[in-house]
């Protein structure tokens, strides 16, 4: 048994899943709300706008929740239902497990987000009222980057918790703090600082929130690092330099396999303690 197994079956479980169907659903109107509430024209649709902002605010608020309490009520479900106990007495190792675990949880979440963004391409064309394809592109990376990130975060909450009520205990108060917390929780920690520290200090705690280090760097690229303010100008120069993608890009690989690694060891180290 190896990783393609594992992920094809996690493929087939993750499309029968009632939860996976709810947030299609939801994910899809979300989705078709672009084209209703544009009213430019095309092509303010062409950079960053408010309707492109509220978009992307509101997938924000969906799309981490949704990918961390499928991923973690997977893993969890794994212990709970006893597989993982008929699993492991195959000749399975612990990374095969997660990884392929990890693989087929994107595949699902991806055929998710596509399906969303497919329905509104095609409804706006029949409306006549075609949606710009860079604001699409921009829209459709910042969810797959999303789900990489947050799903690594959700199969190590599934390793670490010791059922499903656990797992959803956790993966909404990490939801809560890196999603809705966060602009609190740094106002209120960056107003007891020196002024002369606070901008240093707020860029280091950019990397530590995945989502308002995706949230900042496609918004960047979409041309609305004006919202940012001057205090962002060093950053928008900078990331639109091939090193500043380029070292975006590792961060996010640090992230994933960070997430990954820890789980893999957590989850070895529970087998061994069987």
């Amino acid at each position: 048994m190896d990783i393609f197994t594992i992920m094809k079956n996690e493929i087939k479980l993750g499309f029968r899943n009632p939860w996976a169907y709810s947030f299609l659903a939801i994910f899809t109107l979300v989705s078709l709300s672009l084209l209703f509430i544009q009213s430019g024209p095309i092509s303010d649709l062409n950079q960053y706008t408010k309707t492109t902002g509220t978009f992307m605010n509101l997938i924000l608020y969906l799309l981490p929740l949704m990918t961390l309490l499928l991923g973690a009520l997977s893993i969890t479900s794994e212990k709970e239902d006893g597989r993982w106990n008929l699993l492991s007495t195959y000749p399975l190792s612990s990374f095969a497990f997660i990884a392929g675990k990890y693989a087929g949880m994107f595949i699902v979440l991806s055929v998710i987000i596509s399906f969303g963004f497919g329905l509104s391409g095609l409804i706006s064309a029949f409306m006549g009222q075609g949606l710009s394809f860079y604001t699409v592109l921009w829209i459709f990376i910042f969810s797959i980057l999303l789900i990489l990130l947050f799903l690594g975060m959700a199969v190590w909450i599934g390793a670490v918790s010791k059922n499903r009520w656990q797992a959803l205990t956790i993966s909404v108060g990490i939801w809560f703090l890196l999603v809705l917390a966060w602009p609190i929780l740094l106002i209120a920690g960056l107003s007891q600082l020196p002024y002369a520290s606070i901008q240093p200090t707020l860029e280091i705690l950019i990397f530590f929130n995945p989502a308002e280090l995706v949230r900042i760097f496609v918004t960047l690229y979409m041309g609305g690092g004006h919202i940012f303010g001057p205090e962002y100008y060093q950053w928008i120069e900078w990331f639109h330099k091939p090193a500043g993608a380029l070292f975006f890009m590792l961060v996010c690989m640090v992230w994933v396999l960070g997430s990954v690694g820890l789980t893999i060891w957590k989850w070895e180290r529970n087998r061994r303690h069987v």
